[in-house]
């Protein structure tokens, strides 16, 4: 038995660390636009809060990031894109390891990790400054704590479900679909007298004191603005996000989109075991409620991210992802694990390699193609079908390279508005790299807060006060039409 366990433990820190290392080494090296850069920036200035609503505060990412920001250790942007390689490395280590108690076997946990490993959305958003990787994480250790109690009935973990699950919502609020399915798992107990009344007060304590981060910003907010119902909005919405998150209808586009996305996350002849696993699920599960609780996440993560229509919905697809990769693992044990099947076993694992080759030709055949991929297309620096269809980001540094050019071009003493996209790496480079301290950076929308905006003057107060330029590009890339003069 003690043989066995340090098998295990030691096949896990293996898992882990090429995870890490495959990371790390495609992670990017530093500044970057659009939320990742306001992720930088928050990071930067403790703002655990941001100015977007509550629902995209996500505390405990920037709580860790503000710890991280402290470790002078190589770049400082690096450090923090860092963080979600980190945590995606722990999301595949724990997958492999929950199959590998699941099925006590090695090859479906191998290719589980493998194939969300490769995944293009979870490696696109392991190498850059993001929260879903971090969330997936805990995701996926709320999994282990449920399948260790259905299989030993164990309360302490319950206990730790209820802290994990805790602590996940203080960093996304995709946690409260997770929080429902387990919520009523442990009613289910109560009711059935499996638990005690105790034992559930015990777990929602330790859900509260995970999620203290984001309950604190709740309160917070409440005693500031003594408005509790607009509070609650934001701590479900955001500012201006209700209607995508409640949105009930589909388009015809929408679902086109859809599951191209999907297909271009599992592009191998290994997704059949998906549907393998899903039809067998019941007859390998591990104990009561477990197989309910992981269908009830597969549909409502789908679900949840199928109808939604913020434009990086795609990013929402994560958490299906992970649990797709599970019955993916767990349909390759019912259908290919058999002493007699080894060709099979190594044609299955050279299948879950053929993401990374499709990544590398996809840019080129889109672009031919024409194909539309929904992403802005006047960012300068930035071939928008390698951006998004390469899932890696090593060497990039376009968003350095951008703010170079404008600080070049600039005057001294000019005053430059820069929309959300553009005004991080050009904050980052004047903070961080000590540039061009002598002009002043606006915008006109804001997610963090201290960063001067469009309307606290005028723009007659800032064109009276120096030459105001404009760094929102709307044709070509690679330094066309980068900036322009508003008084022009």
């Amino acid at each position: 038995m003690l043989e066995a366990n340090n098998n295990l433990k030691a096949s896990y820190i293996a898992v882990l660390l090429i995870a890490a290392g495959l990371y790390a080494a495609t992670c990017a090296p530093g500044p970057l636009w659009q939320d990742s850069g306001m992720y930088q920036y928050r990071i930067r200035h403790n703002d655990i809060e941001g100015n977007l609503g509550l629902a995209l505060s996500h505390p405990l990412y920037h709580i860790i990031g503000i710890g991280v920001k402290h470790i002078r250790l190589g770049e400082f942007a690096y450090r923090i894109n860092l963080i979600s390689a980190v945590a995606a490395a722990f999301t595949i280590a724990n997958l492999f390891l929950l199959l590998r108690l699941w099925s006590d076997k090695l090859l479906p946990a191998v290719i589980a990790a493998a194939t969300l490993a490769f995944s293009h959305t979870f490696w696109r958003h392991a190498v850059i400054a993001e929260t879903y990787t971090l969330y997936t994480a805990l995701l996926l250790t709320e999994l282990l704590m449920l399948l260790q109690y259905v299989k030993t009935k164990r309360m302490v973990f319950l206990y730790l479900l209820g802290l994990f699950n805790g602590l996940a919502a203080a960093n996304h609020m995709l946690a409260a679909i997770s929080f429902v399915c387990y919520l009523v798992f442990c009613i289910a107990l109560l009711v059935r007298r499996q638990i005690r009344l105790r034992h559930f007060g015990i777990i929602v304590l330790l859900w509260v004191i995970g999620a203290a981060p984001y309950g604190y910003l709740i309160v917070k907010n409440i005693i500031q603005t003594g408005d509790f119902t607009a509070t609650l909005a934001s701590a479900l919405f955001g500012k201006t996000w209700q209607a995508d998150v409640l949105n009930m209808g589909l388009s015809a586009q929408l679902i086109k989109e859809n599951l191209i996305l999907m297909a271009y996350n599992f592009p191998t002849p290994n997704v059949v075991f998906f549907f393998a696993g899903l039809y067998g699920l019941k007859k390998v599960s591990p104990g009561n409620g477990f197989v309910k609780v992981l269908l009830a996440l597969l549909i409502l993560f789908f679900v949840f991210a199928f109808r939604y229509t913020v434009p990086d919905r795609y990013a929402f697809f994560i958490p299906f992802y992970c649990l797709a990769s599970v019955l993916i693992g767990v349909g390759f044990d019912l259908l290919i694990t058999r002493p007699k099947r080894k060709i099979l076993c190594w044609i299955v694992f050279l299948f879950a390699l053929l993401p990374i080759p499709t990544y590398i030709i996809a840019p080129a055949i889109a672009e031919k193609a024409g194909f539309d991929i929904s992403t802005r297309a006047d960012v300068s620096y930035r071939d928008d079908y390698i951006w998004f269809l390469q899932p890696w980001k090593a060497g990039y540094s376009g968003a350095e390279e951008f703010a170079d050019e404008v600080f070049e071009k600039l005057e001294p003493e000019a005053v430059v508005y820069a929309d959300n996209t553009m005004v991080y790496p050009l904050l980052y480079m004047q903070e961080v790299k000590g540039k061009r301290a002598d002009i002043r950076i606006i915008s006109e929308y804001a997610g963090s807060e201290g960063l001067p905006l469009l309307s606290e003057k005028s723009i007659e107060q800032w064109l009276s006060e120096g030459d105001v330029y404009t760094v929102s590009p709307v044709e070509g890339h690679k330094g066309k039409g980068i900036v322009w003069k508003i008084s022009d």
